[in-house]
């Protein structure tokens, strides 16, 4: 059961909201959910060092493993939660990291010696966990388009002890002429996965947000899309559940590109995850049966952010 944020600590569900969200899970089970502390949880670096190393240094820390990710692990204190500021933090032998964050550098795959670029990089926890597989071989490029995001980026890449990557700025619809054998989209959303983490969320959620949100997601998916080699695999990622921002955007590129194809996210390569059934259909709006490959992930699902992961291939 998850420990309940005090009551002074919550905000009202607007009653659109409500509507909208009843009408897409069991709304009690969201909220309970999403009113709720977040576990903590760690990613190990293993560009830097081991998981049993890391284990003697926190032995004073509960680790619990997370099932679907071998380097990462709940952490839990009864006296402390700011594992941010261990010296082991600092020196990058871990990333501090939700748990459901970890899942599109998973699916992805990436390999060492390949040519792969995240395009909406900042802060770079998937960034890192992207070079992490592939052990600093190969070219990776990490994109932003605000030049604050880059600080954090840029530290993190550092400290992490990355040497595979070069970064860019730059929006990321406007990037061009490329090629790629992988691409992460993790795309700016409304961010309703992650109330439990921001209870701004819910203060700024409304319809028109993600109508103007759901364009620039077009634009990046297709974008991303043009650069990826033939043969390549793309992954495009949210922390909403919106299914405008979801199935509907992957639903849009399969649509206009016939050699776009939805890669099956297997249960077997995610052990142990929780996973609810796509949105196939939303106020009035039905997308393509091939959307019942993506992974849709609730807060109440696995105890974690809710996610939205889907894993397109170029034939």
């Amino acid at each position: 059961m998850p420990k309940a944020i005090p009551k002074s600590e919550k905000l009202e569900f607007k009653e659109e909201f409500v509507k909208r969200y009843s009408a897409l899970t069991d709304f009690e089970e969201f909220k309970k959910y999403s009113l709720s502390f977040l576990r903590r949880s760690i990613r190990v670096n293993t560009l830097k060092t081991t998981i049993p190393e890391i284990k003697k240094r926190l032995k004073v820390w509960k680790l619990k493993p997370i099932p679907w990710c071998k380097e990462g692990f709940w952490v839990e204190r009864e006296d402390r939660r700011d594992v941010g500021n261990l010296i082991e933090h600092h020196l990058g032998y871990f990333f501090v990291q939700e748990a459901a964050s970890m899942i599109p550098p998973l699916v992805l795959k990436p390999k060492p010696g390949e040519i792969v670029l995240d395009l909406c990089a900042a802060p770079g926890s998937k960034t890192t966990q992207i070079a992490q597989y592939m052990e600093n071989k190969g070219l990776l490029v990490a994109n932003d388009y605000k030049g604050l995001r880059m600080v954090p980026l840029n530290m993190n890449l550092q400290r992490i002890g990355v040497t595979n990557a070069v970064t860019t700025l730059i929006p990321g619809q406007y990037y061009k002429d490329l090629e790629f054998d992988r691409i992460l989209v993790d795309a700016p959303c409304s961010g309703t996965g992650t109330i439990r983490k921001s209870l701004k969320t819910l203060e700024i959620w409304n319809p028109n947000v993600v109508k103007r949100l759901c364009g620039q997601q077009k634009q990046l998916i297709e974008t991303a899309f043009k650069m990826l080699k033939k043969g390549g695999v793309m992954v495009y990622s949210t922390c909403t559940l919106e299914p405008e921002e979801d199935e509907g955007i992957v639903d849009f590129l399969i649509g206009k590109y016939k050699d776009a194809k939805v890669d099956e996210i297997k249960a077997n390569e995610l052990p142990g995850l929780k996973r609810s059934p796509a949105v196939l259909e939303f106020e009035g709006k039905k997308y393509s049966p091939e959307v019942k490959k993506c992974l849709r992930i609730w807060p109440q699902d696995n105890d974690t952010e809710g996610f939205f992961v889907a894993r397109i291939k170029k034939v």
